[in-house]
């Protein structure tokens, strides 16, 4: 490993220029789109270096951002003749992309003729042209009858201008072409403004010392990455999960992770090998979803103080196999849902298995499935003469995981986004589609218990201002619920209603395409995040708090937590009866209370 000699002070200079050009491509994207799903952050931007090694990603989902260097190196891969002025779209999931719903915009940067990085633009669609108004497709038997349009890293831009056929072919398979092309355009002007930051940069700077940079960084932050492996014990850890039972798998759908921690040699490998082959449906991981949802549990397991780039993945090897469906699956086996279900289960199995080597270590497992809250929802909109829209709505309410220090995170989403997608303006959604939305709030009672209790989840209910809306979503989690560690406890089920206009509630399957009439609802109940850690052990404090907050009630308190609550919030005598809990505590082995 070479120590370059760019002094510390140019390194934190320039890595967090870096960093403030991916939040500026991000800003360009985010003002200039036209779709809610990308406007609600279900995009990521990212710079890699000439040689695809991923540099910077500060505006980014987890899901997207690892697999980027893929994409990068793709590109070099089929176009030898690189020109400035190029623009590349991708969304081929079988060289380097996530799955076809996430469009890619690819610029390479040239400085005095020199191809010296690659940005990345990278959002979901509203629509991507799928035999179904959805973007998740769990039941493809392949990509076929997935039916997405496939651009497997195809020129869009030439000398800066759009290839017309490639827009005209977009045009026409897509649902709601003026929608995708006002977001194809906020991405391209994304990564054409950090085509423009990046030449500012060398211009500044001096090409020799970008380069030295470059270099100087990612074996800094391959340091970093050493050092945190090194405060890990050492150890080899198997851990179990199972999707929830699908049509022909009535047991549900088996991963496993093995984990190999050596601290002494400074690095971790994460081996997937040992699954089953890709499946004749939609939700077969893509070899960027592979490799990057492996990351995702580490890196929640380590800590964020090692940056995410391609210096600190230099000190982790993640084994893939060909055709096994957390590997690298063969065309034409459907990816359609890569991003999500089986990803979410990957992350979680990696960051919970190191639960198991000893306490203070790893995390619960998070909230999972994108579910009625996260529906793509279409129809026609009377309020623009009936024409057709299509959008996923982003409410996702599952409860993020507790961990040894601190309880989950509420607005979560799932383990592939782990926190960083926004979720939906219920203003904004009204404004843009002809939806209107009745309730969304937090559950009392839905989090995992633990020491560190994950969060709560939440319900959400929406129907269609007028006209019949068509509602698609796919989740996971009602049979296997997210799991607890180390005596914590699971995290509520997620679950669906369909609302009938007389008020009758029909519970709707783990994976459902809705048609809902005027005065008619949905009700979507996220998953909460599991517990870390034996519930009896919790401070009383927080679960005085938890009560307050309306997050445990007086009941749970008591009978899982050993807690005893007297008095009543409204007129400030809740308070905790500390002889009656130190009665209830002291059989469990927690320490009676002073």
């Amino acid at each position: 490993m070479a120590i370059h000699t760019v002094d510390s002070m140019l390194l934190a200079v320039l890595s967090n220029r870096l960093d403030a050009i991916v939040r500026e491509m991000g800003n360009v994207l985010v003002r200039g789109a036209r779709s809610s799903v990308v406007t609600s952050h279900d995009f990521s931007c990212s710079i890699n270096s000439a040689a695809a090694e991923l540099l910077a990603s500060a505006d980014g989902l987890p899901g997207h951002i690892c697999g980027s260097h893929l994409k990068a190196q793709s590109m070099k891969e089929i176009h030898a003749d690189l020109l400035e002025g190029d623009a590349f779209l991708h969304n081929d999931p079988y060289l380097g992309n996530t799955h076809a719903a996430d469009h890619s915009i690819l610029v390479p940067v040239f400085v005095d003729g020199e191809h010296l990085f690659t940005v990345s633009v990278m959002a979901h669609q509203a629509d991507c042209g799928n035999s179904l108004p959805t973007t998740y497709m769990p039941f493809a038997t392949d990509v076929y009858n997935e039916g997405a349009l496939i651009f497997p890293c195809v020129r869009v831009q030439r000398d800066y201008q759009d290839v017309p056929d490639i827009i005209r072919m977009c045009k026409k398979r897509i649902r709601v072409p003026d929608v995708w092309y006002g977001d194809y355009q906020a991405m391209v002007g994304g990564a054409r403004i950090g085509e423009r930051r990046l030449k500012q940069l060398v211009a500044r700077y001096g090409i020799d010392t970008i380069r030295s940079f470059i270099s100087s960084w990612l074996d800094y932050s391959e340091r970093m990455m050493v050092d945190a492996i090194r405060k890990l014990p050492a150890g080899r850890i198997e851990a179990h999960g199972v999707h929830d039972p699908l049509p022909g798998f009535d047991d549900g759908i088996p991963i496993k992770v093995q984990v190999t921690v050596d601290p002494q040699a400074g690095r971790v490998e994460i081996d997937l090998r040992d699954n089953i082959d890709c499946l004749a449906m939609g939700l077969n991981q893509s070899e960027a979803c592979s490799f990057g949802n492996a990351l995702i549990g580490l890196f929640n397991v380590i800590g964020g103080e090692v940056p995410h780039n391609a210096g600190s993945f230099r000190r982790v090897t993640v084994h893939l196999r060909d055709n096994c469906i957390v590997g690298r699956p063969q065309h034409p086996f459907s990816c359609s849902m890569a991003t999500t279900n089986i990803g979410d289960r990957l992350a979680n199995q990696v960051q919970s298995a190191f639960a198991d080597i000893g306490e203070g270590i790893g995390l619960a497992e998070a909230g999972i499935g994108m579910g009625a809250s996260a529906s793509v929802v279409s129809g026609a909109d009377f309020r623009r003469n009936g024409a057709p829209y299509q959008n996923q709505i982003l409410f996702l309410n599952n409860g993020g995981p507790g961990g040894p220090w601190a309880d989950g995170w509420t607005n979560f989403g799932v383990p592939v986004v782990a926190g960083q997608l926004m979720r939906d303006s219920v203003e904004v959604n009204e404004l843009k589609y002809p939806i209107v939305f009745f309730e969304n709030r937090l559950l009392e009672d839905s989090a995992g218990a633990g020491r560190r209790r994950g969060a709560p989840a939440g319900r959400v209910t929406y129907g269609p201002r007028r006209d019949p809306m068509q509602v698609m979503y796919p989740t996971d989690g009602a049979v296997n619920p997210p799991r607890g560690v180390r005596g914590g406890s699971s995290g509520m089920r997620p679950h669906a209603y369909h609302r009938s206009q007389g008020g009758e509630d029909v519970l709707l399957p783990n994976n459902a395409s809705v048609t809902v009439l005027p005065g008619e609802k949905i009700i979507g109940i996220g998953c909460g995040g599991a517990g870390y850690g034996d519930p009896r052990t919790r401070e009383v404090e927080r679960v005085l708090a938890d009560v307050r907050e309306g997050v445990v009630s007086r009941e749970a308190a008591m009978s899982v937590y050993g807690v005893v609550v007297s008095g009543a919030s409204e007129d400030g005598t809740l308070r905790v009866d500390e002889a009656a809990t130190a009665r209830l505590r002291v059989p469990s082995g927690a320490r009676p209370l002073a």
